[in-house]
């Protein structure tokens, strides 16, 4: 090819060029786009074949780079080997060239996001192994981990925080799993054999401490300064509802007597988790408007700098106070309470608590949430946290 057929651009006029192709010569080219934007286009003919291929951003490549990449991938193509395909061969053997246990963790962690609530922002799915496994294993290539390295690092922590153990030693094997599927020579079955090695789990996991349902009018009563913390435990009492989706509620999710729920501030996947209808009691919505002066940015419990009440400032409260129990566990208090003090059919009872009910089979055929149900229950539950005890409750599911 001759040299002046070649770098036809300057480094200023690819800066200023116009919307449009422009070539460099040599198959190489410029797309300006009219946002401002560029793109590096290699023309080629591979077999008879006109090819083109990208070769990045004019705004992260320069010309100097898209020239030598140009001059790379010409040299292939005159030999008849196609650039395009060689570039997925060398991307796909970078991948496999991933072989220590941080970097597939990593990308294991990063192919999930998409199917964990708020994108695993929370880091939740990723903290069991990078507190407990990665310390020790992370720079061992993953093909040469097997059950006794998984044994000697989760040993410390197996009986004294075992749940914590369990999901490092299951996040574990999603991360052999995933190193299995680029290629890599590992031992699928290696935390299972440590899982073994490791013995069965002394400690139990404990619940979080409940408050007595018939001590539940008593502490509500208390709540009654009027600010947000107080006014969102009582919403938390009234409603049977975990502490996200209580700090996040937002006002335009609240329709009349009922709070919609998103799916992706419910427990579980966002993928998979459908909206929630919360139906309000008279007294939920009468703390609802205690409540609504002291909203901000459309939160009704916003924190006293920038978004949302802590996830802590509630249980800190019932610290202070001098109780075992903790907010989360009013859920069991209201499930106790329909337990014993009311006749609630069991479909009812967890579906105030927006447990599942029944296999995905029968939820498919079965298209109700027993709002109309929960809505006659939920203000019997509000007449006892406020001290107006009555008569036993019959309510069947439908």
């Amino acid at each position: 090819m001759a040299a002046h057929s070649l770098n036809k651009l300057t480094a200023q006029e690819v800066k200023g060029a116009e919307p449009g192709k422009h070539s460099d010569g040599g198959g190489l080219w410029l797309h300006k786009r009219e946002d401002g934007g560029g793109q590096w286009v290699l023309r080629v003919t591979v077999h008879g074949r006109r090819r083109e291929m990208g070769l990045g951003s004019a705004q992260d490549v320069t010309l100097k780079d898209a020239r030598a990449l140009a001059a790379k991938w010409r040299g292939l193509a005159a030999a008849e080997i196609d650039p395009i395909k060689q570039r997925q061969k060398e991307r796909r053997e970078a991948l496999r060239n991933l072989h220590l246990l941080k970097d597939i963790a990593t990308d294991a962690f990063e192919s999930r996001k998409a199917e964990l609530k708020g994108d695993g922002e929370a880091g939740r799915w990723f903290s069991p192994i990078r507190l407990y496994v990665l310390p020790k294993l992370g720079k061992v290539p993953v093909a040469e981990i097997d059950q006794t390295d998984i044994r000697d690092t989760l040993a410390p922590i197996w009986h004294t925080k075992a749940e914590t153990a369990k999901k490092a030693l299951n996040r574990l094997a999603i991360c052999m799993k995933h190193a299995a599927a680029l290629g890599l020579d590992v031992d699928l079955q290696a935390t299972e054999k440590a899982k073994a090695l490791l013995g069965k789990q002394r400690h139990k996991a404990q619940n979080l401490p409940a408050m007595a349902w018939q001590a539940v009018p008593a502490f509500y009563a208390g709540l009654s300064d009027g600010s947000i913390t107080h006014l969102a435990l009582r919403l938390l009492i009234l409603t049977g509802v975990r502490s996200a989706p209580l700090r996040f509620l937002r006002l335009d999710q609240i329709e009349g007597n009922v709070w919609t729920i998103p799916g992706d501030r419910m427990k579980g996947r966002r993928d998979a988790t459908p909206d929630f209808r919360v139906p309000l009691s008279p007294e939920a919505l009468a703390v609802i408007e205690q409540a609504k002066p002291l909203a901000r940015d459309g939160f009704l419990f916003p924190s006293v700098r920038k978004g949302v009440i802590s996830d802590m400032t509630m249980s800190r409260l019932m610290e202070r106070m001098k109780l075992d129990a903790r907010p989360h566990g009013f859920r069991s208090s209201l499930r106790d309470w329909l337990a014993e003090a009311t006749d609630t059919s069991h479909e009812v009872a967890e579906s105030c608590l927006s447990h599942v009910v029944g296999g995905s089979v029968e939820r498919a055929y079965r298209r109700t949430d027993y709002l109309e149900q929960r809505q006659i229950v939920m203000a019997r539950w509000a007449k006892h946290v406020t001290g107006q005890n009555g008569q036993v409750l019959q309510l069947v599911a439908s």
